[in-house]
């Protein structure tokens, strides 16, 4: 942050009072602008023993595979978000169940949130930010072609969870990216 978005001073960079952490802040209208991780939120929809997957068009991870999800909006509920990436990058209407995974991915400033789903009909479709979107029998997942670890580890917790018939919360920390490949397999 170079400039304060309340009235357009140069920002410094410093503790202000009361805090323990260097913060933007502004020395003319004394605005202290936060910058707090953002919350990615996603699900797991699954039709009939098949898990719907996008292979994503758009950079981090251009070509890779991953299930619906992405950046909350002000005024959503993390639920509705999960359900809203769905229709955005895969053109299904899924029903949101229960939280599966609270992934810290601390290198990136973010939470990722991953909630079970039922995609009800097998309708969907490639959104803008997907490449292809399909319905992959659970044998069939393309591990070494997924996107990132938080969603590996939504994927691996729900099969394990599926197949012994539990809904359990999982959580994990990722302090350093884990998937610096170039180009896609």
């Amino acid at each position: 942050m170079k400039f304060c978005s309340n009235c357009g001073q140069a920002v410094e960079v410093r503790v202000p009072d009361g805090d323990n952490l260097p913060r933007f802040v502004c020395p003319a209208c004394h605005a202290i602008h936060y910058e707090n991780p953002k919350l990615v939120v996603g699900c797991v929809p699954e039709h009939e023993g098949r898990i719907l997957l996008c292979k994503r068009a758009i950079e981090p991870r251009l070509g890779y595979w991953t299930v619906p999800a992405g950046f909350m909006e002000n005024g959503e509920t993390l639920e509705a978000a999960a359900a809203r990436e769905s229709l955005e990058e895969a053109l299904a209407e899924v029903t949101i169940g229960s939280l599966l995974a609270i992934v810290n991915v601390v290198h990136a400033h973010q939470v990722h949130v991953m909630y079970r789903a039922r995609l009800p009909r097998p309708d969907f479709g490639v959104g803008a930010e997907s490449l292809e979107v399909e319905l992959v029998p659970i044998e069939d997942i393309p591990w070494p072609e997924i996107a990132f670890p938080s969603v590996e580890f939504a994927l691996r917790r729900y099969l394990e969870d599926r197949s012994l018939g539990l809904e359990r919360l999982h959580s994990t920390d990722f302090d350093r990216p884990a998937w610096r490949r170039a180009t896609p397999p």
